[in-house]
């Protein structure tokens, strides 16, 4: 992969894009692996169906829709869930004060790597979903479904124009008190051994709001998405294996100290980012971040960096559109 070198970060080495690998497989294991696969592909995709076009749309309670998508997880074999606090020691979860784990009014910035992140984050928290931006602080809500293609689907540099309806996470927590907001700062899928620079969304909560970050690893790494449009090969290794270990690791939550409240003037940058589409007043921000904002950020990085046991790299998402165009001219 040394043509790649460019995308691979000077200071640490981490090459954050490129796809994970895992050794070949024995013939007995290979033939178990097209049996699973066929054997769970129809009934993967028909249970997919239905769930997304039919029961996602029924006003079923929240205990129900969880139980049903752990459901659509035990189909590929994800059965055990390895969950930790951050300086927690093992089996004393249950004896954690309820202000440890995300609850309503809090915000979940979880790192990005597959498209179960997703799917597993529904299952536990139900929050709701929201897409994240470079240099700006608005963001967009989406469903479950879009979270989830989001993973294989090409980064993107600016929000969507009008009539995409932009907003913030403070005008999201405030329209709904009783819900989580989930979402992924760094913009776009990794393999999960490099923490990218965060969005400034994150900072369009209001003051006080708790923010945890959490860490989801996957044992073996190759459900990984970093490639865009890499469907086939995500279902492949999905659903050919036995299991799936997912490993979650749940920083204590961070509290935005800074005057993130204030209504700043939007900067030319968010202008023609989002043209005519105002949203709330109070969601408007210019993509500059104060000192203080920056530090927080930092935080937040170093909580990732430190849950994930990896480091932060400089890469940024242009590099990975950039890494996106070599590795299509190189697949052709």
């Amino acid at each position: 992969m040394e043509k790649y070198s460019q995308f691979r970060d000077r200071g640490t080495g981490i090459s954050p894009f490129l796809p994970s690998t895992t050794p070949a497989s024995s013939i007995p294991s290979s033939l178990l692996h097209v049996a699973l696969f066929l054997v769970r592909l129809p009934l993967f995709v028909s249970y997919s169906v239905f769930y997304f076009v039919v029961l996602d749309h029924l006003p079923v309670p929240q205990f129900v829709r969880k139980l049903l998508l752990w459901s659509l997880l035990g189909i590929p074999g994800i059965w055990w869930v390895d969950l930790q606090l951050d300086g927690v020691k093992r089996g004393s979860l249950s004896q954690q004060p309820a202000s440890r784990f995300p609850g309503p009014r809090s915000v979940i910035a979880a790192q990005f790597t597959s498209p179960v992140d997703a799917l597993y984050l529904a299952a536990i928290f139900d929050p709701v979903f929201v897409v994240s931006y470079p240099g700006t602080r608005k963001v967009l809500r989406v469903s479950l479904l879009r979270a989830i293609l989001l993973a294989l689907a090409p980064p993107a540099l600016a929000p969507p124009p009008p009539p995409a309806k932009l907003t913030t996470l403070r005008a999201l927590l405030e329209q709904n008190p009783h819900r989580i907001i989930a979402a992924f700062p760094e913009m776009t899928t990794t393999n999960g051994k490099g923490i990218l620079p965060l969005s400034p969304s994150i900072l369009g909560a209001s003051t006080g709001t708790r923010i945890f970050a959490i860490s989801i690893r996957y044992t073996p790494p190759d459900i990984t998405t970093p490639v865009p449009g890499a469907y086939r090969s995500f279902l492949w290794t999905l659903l050919s294996r036995p299991t799936h270990l997912i490993r979650v690791r749940i920083a204590e939550g961070l509290t935005i100290s800074t005057n993130s409240d204030n209504v700043f003037a939007p900067s030319a940058a968010d202008q023609l980012a989002n043209g005519d589409n105002e949203g709330d007043a109070e969601g408007e921000a210019q993509a500059h971040v104060t000192p203080e904002e920056q530090a927080f950020l930092d935080r937040l990085a170093d909580a990732f960096s430190r849950l994930a046991r990896n480091k932060r790299v400089g890469l940024t998402l242009h590099d990975k559109v950039a890494f996106v165009e070599a590795w299509g001219k190189a697949k052709k």
